[in-house]
């Protein structure tokens, strides 16, 4: 019975992993859409409505950063697209990481440590995620002309 738990323990803290990574790219769009909902539901508008607009703003979010991202060709208008997706997941992960460092590790320190290390992870990885949609093109010297003989 006692592996039975060990294994079902860490098969469930690899799926959360799993999922802290995966989920990393759409911090920024459930922020926003989080926004958009409590806006929404405050101004007046009921629970269903406010779950609509949340989620259209959201998705919105997320296909039009994912759309500009893969759009522009301007290297400083890429770098802002992709620290505005980004920060807020690794803030997110800051936080994840150091809420789980509370089962094991007993020191203060150490546990800023690993939500450090877990920010910088987490937001590398949506950095890699978003930087699959940039659009790469065969290099085309300019400016060379080839003389024929």
């Amino acid at each position: 019975m006692l592996a039975l738990g060990l294994v079902l323990n860490t098969l469930g803290i690899g799926l959360f992993c799993w999922a802290i990574f995966a989920l990393a790219v759409y911090a920024m769009p459930f922020f926003v859409a989080l926004s958009i909902g409590i806006t929404a539901f405050k101004s007046g508008a009921g629970l269903i409505d406010a779950l609509l607009i949340a989620t259209t703003g959201g998705a919105l979010t997320l296909v039009l950063g994912q759309v500009a991202f893969a759009a522009t060709r301007s290297s400083a208008l890429r770098l802002a697209i992709a620290t505005a997706f980004t920060a807020p997941a690794a803030v997110a992960g800051y936080h994840v990481v150091f809420a789980v460092s509370h089962i094991g590790v007993p020191s203060l320190a150490w546990r800023e440590v690993f939500a450090c290390l877990g920010a910088v992870c987490i937001g590398v990885t949506s950095w890699t995620r978003l930087m699959v949609l940039a659009k790469t093109g065969p290099f085309e010297p300019a400016g060379v002309v080839d003389n024929p003989p």
